[in-house]
């Protein structure tokens, strides 16, 4: 069997196992060149958000291949086999979703037009993203291997808008299937300026596209033709919008896809006051720019804070409210669009409603932000800030490309058994213990969240000048370090979350609240709060009051 088949058979045996069946529906992208950011580097943001989900992080070390070699491809959502395509004779190591030149690639799915979703061929949207950091030197090589993926083997999932980015450019990559119609795919793709950010959230986000500008806009030929045979777009090229004729938006979407940029961009450039009418579905509202200008520049912890978002400071805020429940809990499980039998609309239908859908969601498998930087070697200037679970109460973990091995707690995974030496249970089982005393645990939570996310991006200044100070007299000593240095941090991370949830269980036994300590400890009760109790009595007039009854009173 060729290298590439074993390492694809293995992986997709780890996946027959663990029952891995990702649905990656529910994602959201924050892109920032470099020209906006604090210290000069590119970075992504990507949440991999699905109920069920779980995945192992990975790491292919790379490779060389003979001519006739082929790569089996297996759809990323189901592990279903797709076909195989060739091989290339040279594949580059990637860990999560960087690769050793620093290429990083996201997506959000988008899903477009239902007719469009028919495959016509074998190349999947996680393929694409996995195949081309394998083989991809910059982001531009990367749009073009995965373009040119789709027009030779067929187009096999719906739309998806790609984050790809590498050491000096960060773009934005829309692309939807011809389903029955035709092989292939009809994309677009555009530069984030110098200066700008970007972030998407499963909508296609690019409308006008400037079709003079070559360099910073690319394309595939048939874009507005196709649009024109199939009747979503009848006009001048110059008038042609990909949202429009291959994602028309409705309610729903604006509420639970929009609503995430709006509230990237609004904590990125407060001074523009960018207007909620769009997301919350005003007719006429004016949609919100593919690319804005951040009031300051973006640092690594802005991007942490953009994803551990509730819509904060805010009227939408979710911690607050009776949805909020007594303890604040921000998250509302799905399905996020529910309705009422006897609720009808004017017209008679039956009545959508929707809970917020927020950045930050319990059922992110993991995330990640990206670092790359033009000014250090590969090895060292590629750094992935990798977390697991709910991004609110996770810990980013960050891993340098020069790294040759993968902590061992981020690579055991199993849906359906909980094990203490696997990260996501770790991080899952504190999150998911927190969610029923949320305001009281999460702080305790962010305690130690920021004093590790701290500890490590100190870290990582003094990694990045030993680091290279020894690429320029011992290479190989160069990478043991950076590895022990990803490795041994990470495990510690985990280890620490360990403890916070043994720490939790004790404190909160019983949701009562052990501040004292000793032997016979007089603790708190969480009780609930005002809003809560209001609504209780309420509900039950008379049942819950503490006084003298007289007899043959009801009691309800």
């Amino acid at each position: 069997m060729k290298k590439s088949k074993i390492i694809l058979a293995a992986f997709m045996a780890v996946i027959s196992v663990t029952g891995l069946y990702l649905q990656s529906n529910a994602c959201t992208n924050v892109l920032v060149s470099r020209g906006a950011s604090a210290d000069g580097s590119v970075m992504i943001s990507y949440l991999a958000d699905a109920g069920g989900f779980i995945d192992p992080l990975k790491f292919y070390p790379g490779g060389t291949y003979q001519p006739g070699d082929s790569v089996e491809i297996y759809e990323w959502d189901t592990g279903k086999f797709l076909g195989k395509i060739a091989q290339v004779p040279r594949t580059y190591k990637v860990i999560g979703n960087m690769n050793e030149f620093q290429v990083v690639i996201g997506e959000t799915t988008f899903t477009g037009r239902e007719e469009l979703g028919t495959p016509n061929g074998i190349m999947d949207y996680g393929s694409l993203k996995y195949i081309a950091l394998k083989r991809a030197k910059t982001a531009r090589e990367a749009i073009k291997i995965m373009t040119d993926l789709v027009a030779e083997y067929g187009y096999a999932s719906t739309g998806e808008s790609f984050s790809i980015a590498d050491k000096n450019e960060a773009w934005v990559l829309e692309l939807i299937g011809k389903g029955e119609f035709g092989k292939g795919a009809v994309w677009v793709a555009a530069r984030v300026p110098e200066g700008y950010i970007a972030a998407h959230a499963n909508q296609a986000r690019i409308r006008k596209i400037d079709w003079k500008d070559k360099n910073n806009w690319m394309w595939s030929e048939d874009l507005v033709d196709f649009a024109k045979e199939r009747g979503y777009f009848s006009g001048k090229k110059e008038d042609f919008s990909f949202v429009d004729a291959y994602n028309p938006l409705d309610p729903v979407s604006l509420l639970l896809c929009e609503g995430r940029v709006w509230s990237v961009y609004r904590r990125a450039a407060p001074s523009q006051k960018f207007s909620d009418d769009y997301w919350r579905c005003v007719v006429g509202a004016e949609p919100y720019p593919l690319f804005i200008k951040p009031d300051r520049l973006v640092t690594l912890e802005d991007m942490m804070a953009f994803v551990r978002d509730h819509f904060h400071d805010s009227p939408y805020y979710t911690a607050e409210g009776f949805a909020a429940g007594p303890h604040n809990n921000p998250y509302r499980w799905r399905p996020l669009v529910f309705g009422f039998d006897d609720v009808v609309d004017k017209d008679g239908e039956k009545m959508k409603f929707s809970w917020e859908r927020t950045i930050s969601q319990p059922q992110t498998g993991f995330s990640f932000v990206s670092q790359s930087r033009n000014w250090l070697p590969d090895e060292i200037g590629g750094i992935f800030w990798y977390g697991v679970d709910d991004t609110y109460s996770t810990c980013y973990m960050p891993l340098y490309m020069g790294m040759t091995k993968a902590p061992k707690s981020l690579t055991i995974i199993d849906i359906n058994k909980f094990e203490w030496e696997s990260a996501f249970w770790v991080f899952n089982l504190v999150a998911n213990y927190a969610y029923g005393m949320y305001n009281y645990m999460i702080k305790d939570i962010q305690k130690v969240q920021s004093e590790l996310e701290t500890r490590s991006i100190n870290m990582t200044k003094a990694i990045d000048q030993a680091a290279l100070s020894l690429s320029k007299t011992n290479k190989g000593l160069m990478s043991e370090f950076l590895t022990d240095f990803s490795v041994n941090n990470a495990e510690f991370v985990v280890e620490r979350w360990r403890e916070l949830g043994y720490y939790l269980f004790t404190k909160y036994n019983d949701r009562y609240i052990n501040e004292e300590g000793g032997i016979r400890p007089n603790p708190k009760g969480a009780g609930y709060n005002e809003e809560f109790k209001r609504k209780a009595v309420q509900e039950r007039p008379g049942y819950y009051d503490v006084r003298w009854r007289q007899p043959g009173e009801p009691i309800k």
